[in-house]
């Protein structure tokens, strides 16, 4: 992680700002107070519970924010300053104490008895089953996200008394505890959900949606959806140290350029997410914190239902076509890691994901490609991206359609509302050819695997499937990684990955944070904002 500091610039606000901050009452964030901050996002929060299908990324972070897990990971300083999660330390958050059976087969938790729900419930161990339970039956995302570390079914899970909970495992995994961490196994107040859920809706989930129901240390004060969430802090938190923040206001703004002018002059003490320009042009007069994500790609996916791409050949020719460099220096201003440009041999032992790969731009092969294949005058496709992404995805789409152009695929650029994309790409999946990106969250290359190349699952985006790979991921994913069996069978997957293509890699991201004002900012793996960390000054 790089940070660049030289001072902080504090302007006053003049009438132009004014119009475009009527949710501050034309106030500055450095006069809201030391226990005020105002962070502006790109993104839209659709719903309040992580849980329910279609649920957007940027709505992670109520989960985390609002939501305690049983336990978190650590926290160490990056490279460059600046603080990072820390993979290798599981810290207690709602767990005082663990123990772990000596076949790895049995968990037990103990509960902090000060543990309090926001309406002064104390939490319990059946809160943590019915929570466990809700997460591995509702379906989709969070239900998968719970197999990955082995958390499958109801009966792995057990309220032994109020203080004692429980997990019973088929095999032991390298990816259980860290995989309680993350924020899908989030403890819900079950006395409170079940009393306002519908016969028809027994996990609640009309009613989280709009009403969150935890112990976490932020409350949700108010929400408009598309404009913005309001937190307050819960005074009884037990998860950790108490925030310094008693309120903090998060604030959709649609428009780049007006985020940037916002945190630059201080209106606001943070801009979550900004574009890569702006990282490298704001660097040297206010606080920007950019960290290449662990285990993500930005990639363009062929879906596999679209009959043209389901020829390796048509796959493979667009592959060579991609402007790979230019992509990297115009969308993501060199921030991050080019993926292009690799050996296409895999080195003994070599387990690195992400990789370069042995794709870089060739319009001869790519045209090559294109006369062998059964589409040899070429076919027309829609080129999909999110507008919420438009920042990387729309100059990344106008590179790929010029390149198509050339080897006869007219690609027309489509763009999806924000709102509406997870739906439309995860869910639905149903765009034939279009951008994407995923972070494993769990930082291991069979993780990554496991969501992105498994059929059925959420960031198969493509509808891809491969017997070799679906057999190949199972094997590894709990499997130790010092087993002598681990890494060749990894680099099989990488092998099949790269020829068959169904997901063609880009480049690494950054994750881009621009603070003025705020102090603490920790990045953390899932890309969004914990804000119990920060201070404002």
């Amino acid at each position: 992680m790089t940070q660049g500091t030289t001072r902080r610039n504090f302007l006053k606000m003049g009438a132009g700002a004014a119009s475009v901050l009527p949710f501050l009452r034309a106030m500055p964030a450095a006069a809201q107070g030391s226990d005020t901050m105002v962070v502006v996002i790109g993104e839209t929060i659709n719903s309040l519970d992580l849980h329910r299908s279609g649920t957007s990324r940027a709505a992670y972070q109520v989960g985390i924010n609002c939501y305690d897990r049983l336990v978190s990971f650590g926290t160490k300083e990056a490279i460059g300053g600046g603080l990072s999660y820390d993979y290798s330390v599981i810290e207690p958050e709602l767990a005082e104490s663990w123990a772990v059976s000596e076949d790895g087969k049995t968990l037990t938790f103990k509960l902090k008895p000060e543990a309090r729900f926001w309406d002064g419930r104390q939490v319990t161990a059946q809160d943590v089953k019915w929570s466990f339970d809700r997460a591995v039956t509702v379906g989709g995302f969070p239900t998968v996200q719970m197999k990955a570390g082995g958390l499958e079914r109801p009966d792995q899970f057990e309220a032994v008394d109020d203080a004692t909970f429980v997990i019973t495992l088929d095999r032991p995994s390298k990816l259980t505890i860290p995989d309680l961490a993350v924020p899908v196994p989030y403890i819900i107040n079950s006395v409170e959900v079940q009393e306002n859920a519908a016969e028809d809706d027994p996990w609640g989930l009309e009613y989280l949606h709009t009403t969150p129901a935890g112990s976490g240390a932020f409350k949700v004060l108010r929400w408009a959806p598309g404009e913005q969430l309001v937190y307050e802090r819960n005074d009884d938190w037990a998860g950790g140290p108490l925030p310094a923040l008693k309120r903090v206001v998060i604030r959709e703004v649609p428009s780049p350029a007006t985020r940037r002018a916002l945190v630059e002059r201080g209106d606001v003490q943070m801009a979550f997410g900004i574009p890569d320009k702006d990282a490298a042009e704001l660097a040297d007069t206010i606080d920007v914190f950019s960290t290449p994500v662990e285990n993500c790609i930005h990639c363009l996916c062929p879906n596999f239902s679209f009959e043209p791409f389901q020829d390796a050949n048509v796959r493979k020719a667009i592959a060579y076509a991609i402007p790979y460099e230019d992509i990297f220096q115009t969308a993501a201003f060199g921030r991050g890691l080019p993926l292009y440009g690799g050996e296409a041999e895999i080195a003994a032992g070599d387990t690195q994901w992400p990789r370069k790969t042995q794709y870089d731009t060739d319009l001869d092969r790519a045209k090559e490609l294109m006369a062998a294949s059964a589409y040899p005058d070429g076919f027309e496709v829609p080129l999909s991206i999110s507008l919420d992404l438009a920042s990387w995805m729309e100059p990344t789409a106008l590179l790929v359609q010029e390149a198509l152009a050339k080897i006869g695929i007219t690609a027309e650029i489509e763009k999806i509302p924000g709102a509406n994309w997870r739906t439309a790409v995860l869910v639905e999946k149903r765009l034939p050819l279009h951008l994407e990106n995923f972070g494993g969250w769990l930082n291991t290359p069979d993780y990554y695997f496991f969501w992105a190349y498994k059929d059925g699952h959420l960031f198969n985006s493509s509808n891809y499937r491969n017997e070799e790979m679906e057999e190949l991921v199972d094997a590894t994913l709990h499997m130790p990684m010092d087993d002598p069996e681990w890494a060749p069978m990894i680099q099989r997957m990488f092998e099949i990955a790269l020829d068959e293509l169904p997901r063609i890699p880009l480049y690494q991201p950054a994750l881009n944070v621009a603070a003025n004002g705020a102090e603490g900012y920790e990045f953390w793996f899932h890309r969004q904002l914990d804000v119990r960390p920060i201070s404002v000054g």
